[in-house]
């Protein structure tokens, strides 16, 4: 192999040089060529493409057999194939150095702490990955150390904050949709993906898909389930989605998002977002005493630490503890 790469080499000297010297000036070029590089070893090197990394393939056939939602799935490849672009090298050639070169261009630019520590745990389950299966020597992420994000205090609604989204609503819909997310306490998507016969109204609850296509049961209040009967009897259309926009088409969630946003900004309610709905009925279910492993269960977590970050003390409730048994 390297006696064929070094003629190859010999004749693409010869190619270039050969309208641009005498026949006997190129075979003295060559027998010198020819000499000096019997010292050498050659080989051939692959340059670095944009290319799909077969490595990234088999680790997202891992995700999805694993079943991890195709969003999910989608951030990963997105996340990957950016470093891959920007280091220039194959994945097993990676070092902790093109991570953190990378890190610290992406923070330069204005990307926030919070942002480059989600990515670092993107890299971190990519190369354990690679590790573990064998497919690389060394995992660059060993050394790289967790980014550290300030925590800021979350927010969840108060009873007023509701009580304001839900007499502004000007439809129907809209009070059910309030009402609907802050009982059930159910993603966006998982919402908005209902259809009509998923929703038992005797038992008052309804099976959800959540991420990972893991279904779960959840429950609504009286007042939420009265209320999305009244609007479901007043549709005149056939879609059998729960929830429809103005064109009777499925709900999707940036519609859901922008009305919550007009909302807020006539009612005069601060940080008015879907997920504040599942922070503010873990707290609320917390404080009444529900046990976190039950909370864990409604909310569709895995892990009990996920929900522990769902979960808002209120300060008040901690002082009269604290006098309590202190």
């Amino acid at each position: 192999m390297a006696i064929d790469a070094k003629i190859d080499f010999i004749r693409q000297i010869e190619d270039k040089l050969s309208e641009k010297i005498t026949v006997t000036d190129m075979a003295n070029v060559m027998t010198a060529l020819n000499d000096v590089m019997q010292g050498f070893e050659m080989r051939s090197i692959t340059v670095w493409e944009e290319k799909e990394d077969d490595l990234l393939n088999c680790y997202l056939s891992a995700l999805s057999v694993e079943c991890k939602s195709q969003k999910t799935i989608a951030r990963y490849a997105y996340v990957i194939k950016r470093l891959m672009k920007h280091v220039k090298v194959p994945t097993r050639q990676v070092t902790v150095y093109h991570l953190r070169s990378y890190l610290q261009k992406e923070k330069e630019r204005g990307i926030s702490d919070n942002t480059l520590e989600g990515l670092r745990q993107v890299y971190s389950a990519y190369f354990n990955w690679l590790q573990r299966e064998s497919l690389i020597d060394k995992n660059p992420t060993a050394n790289l150390g967790t980014i550290k994000v300030a925590k800021k205090e979350k927010q969840i609604y108060s009873e007023v904050d509701i009580e304001r989204l839900i007499r502004g609503c000007k439809t129907l819909r809209d009070k059910a949709i309030i009402h609907f997310l802050a009982s059930t306490g159910c993603r966006i998507s998982e919402m908005t993906s209902l259809d009509r016969n998923a929703v038992n109204f005797d038992s008052l609850e309804c099976i959800v898909h959540g991420k990972g296509n893991k279904e779960r049961t959840v429950y609504m209040s009286e007042v939420a389930g009265m209320l999305l009967q009244e609007y479901l009897m007043s549709r005149k259309d056939f879609n059998q989605a729960l929830f429809v926009g103005q064109r009777k088409e499925r709900l999707q969630p940036g519609g859901v998002r922008a009305m919550l946003k007009t909302l807020a900004k006539e009612v005069g309610v601060n940080h008015v977002h879907p997920h504040k709905f599942r922070r503010t009925l873990a707290s609320d279910l917390a404080r009444h005493g529900m046990p976190i492993q039950e909370i864990a269960n409604i909310l569709g977590h895995e892990k009990i630490d996920t929900t522990m970050q769902y979960v808002i003390l209120n300060k008040e409730d901690i002082k009269s503890s604290y006098r309590r048994y202190a």
